[in-house]
């Protein structure tokens, strides 16, 4: 009886149509989940208007779907470690979808604070689930682009949810917005034929014969599979992952420095989604084109994840996201500065390619740090501390705008959380990972495609 290396297999499987169905379907889930979540930003200054509501009141509202994604990712990225990734995908899916078609219902804040609340739970479950799957899945050359290019659907979504704004709510108002969520549930057939399970999952819940036919497919010219062929990993996968794991084998202090980053990053982009378009409706744009200052935020997290993606796998994924951390900074601090249009434009894309871009390459980076067992538990703990950065951020807009700052003021205060992610994840590339003595933490800021 012969033995495969399944994760050689995968690291050196040539990218084909198994990858590419992969690829789509994670990335319309992206699109559909960034669809919902920067919904809030497109509707709020007419919800606002509409039942009266102040800075500070709308921006509490705001963090009832960030409440939810945070146990979202606690439970449903740590429940898919025992019930498989793909069941968390698709629990996650439908909960978001119908909470968000729900919302277009709500007649009173409470309301729609209850449904953006459940609508959280399914959103943050997606996630991890999906970032865990992809990146286990990849071809280890291709890994960190393949991740940033689903998530780039994220962006994407966003880009949906401010078009359709600018078009459809002058004409049939804010509600037209969450109806629009239950056409993505026409594709939930598809979704399930199509998505595969983790195969670690499968290995170690005796579904071997189901493991193999997903593999011969990433090879379908590799004859080298048959039925007595013995499935090994490089790490265990038989192991009950818990949040302990998270800080074993010298993982601490990249736990703690990806915590840090999630926190902070998450914080700059729920403030400038939830809040770019008003800031710029009281600097005196109108609401059309403070909706088009939020398109191009999203635009360019799209474009900066897959340009990340593409260098962290030429370079080094740490180095690459300090960089993009520091850009961040820089382009925010200078929004709130009275510029020419097309300056202010290309500095709202810069924000969102290395805000919304560094996101996307922080969950690629994690779910490469942490093993095949524990994975999703890792994405959902670093996720859902990453949620009280946002649920930060949507208050934090609020009150400075309650306090009427000087546009810049707003926009420093929202770009000094980047510096601070990237001074912990200088500590996490100097010191963190070279600590961490195990087999996904050795893969993680190699230049792979040179390798």
């Amino acid at each position: 009886m012969g033995k495969l290396e399944v994760q050689n297999y995968i690291d050196n499987a040539q990218f084909g149509k198994s990858h590419w169905l992969i690829l789509i379907v994670c990335s319309l889930l992206m699109i559909f989940d960034g669809y919902d979540l920067f919904l809030f930003g497109v509707v709020i200054p007419v919800v606002m208007e509409e039942w009266g509501l102040t800075s500070v009141q709308a921006g509490t509202l705001g963090s009832y779907s960030l409440f939810g994604m945070m146990f979202g990712a606690l439970l449903l990225g740590t429940l898919a470690d025992k019930i498989g990734r793909k069941k968390g995908i698709v629990i996650s899916f439908i909960l978001f979808s119908l909470a968000t078609f729900m919302n277009g219902f709500a007649n009173s804040p409470t309301e729609f604070g209850i449904y953006r609340f459940l609508a959280g739970l399914g959103c943050g479950g997606l996630m991890p689930n999906a970032v865990a799957l992809i990146n286990e899945l990849s071809p280890k050359k291709m890994r960190n682009t393949l991740v940033t290019l689903m998530f780039s659907g994220f962006s994407l979504g966003g880009v949906f949810a401010a078009g359709l704004g600018i078009y459809l709510m002058p004409k049939f108002g804010w509600q037209v917005m969450f109806f629009a969520a239950a056409v993505p549930l026409l594709l939930l057939p598809f979704i399930i034929m199509y998505l595969p399970e983790s195969i670690g999952f499968m290995v170690r819940n005796g579904r071997e014969a189901e493991a193999k036919e997903i593999l011969r497919k990433m090879q379908p010219d590799n004859n080298t599979i048959t039925d007595k062929t013995e499935l090994i990993f490089p790490e265990k996968v038989d192991r009950k992952g818990s949040v302990l794991d998270l800080f074993s084998e010298g993982r601490m202090i990249g736990t703690l420095a990806f915590w840090v980053a999630f926190f902070c990053c998450l914080l700059m982009v729920y403030a400038l989604g939830s809040w770019l378009p008003k800031l710029m409706n009281n600097a005196g744009y109108s609401l059309g084109s403070s909706l088009s200052f939020l398109l191009a935020l999203n635009f360019g997290g799209a474009v900066g994840a897959i340009l990340g993606g593409v260098l962290g796998d030429r370079y080094n994924l740490g180095k690459v996201i300090i960089t993009f951390f520091f850009v961040s900074v820089v382009s925010i601090s200078l929004m709130g500065f009275n510029s020419p249009m097309p300056v202010l434009y290309a500095l709202i894309t810069v924000a969102g390619a290395t805000v919304i871009g560094t996101q996307i390459l922080i969950y690629a980076a994690v779910a490469q740090f942490y093993g095949m067992s524990f994975r999703s538990t890792g994405l959902g703990w670093a996720s859902a501390v990453g949620r009280t950065g946002a649920i930060v951020g949507p208050i934090l807009g609020g009150f400075l705008l309650a306090a009427e700052l000087p546009l810049k003021a707003n926009f420093i205060v929202f770009a000094l959380p980047g510096a601070v992610a990237a001074i912990a994840m200088i500590i996490f590339v100097s010191t963190g990972c070279k600590k961490a003595d195990n087999y996904c933490a050795a893969q993680l800021l190699s230049p792979i495609s040179k390798s």
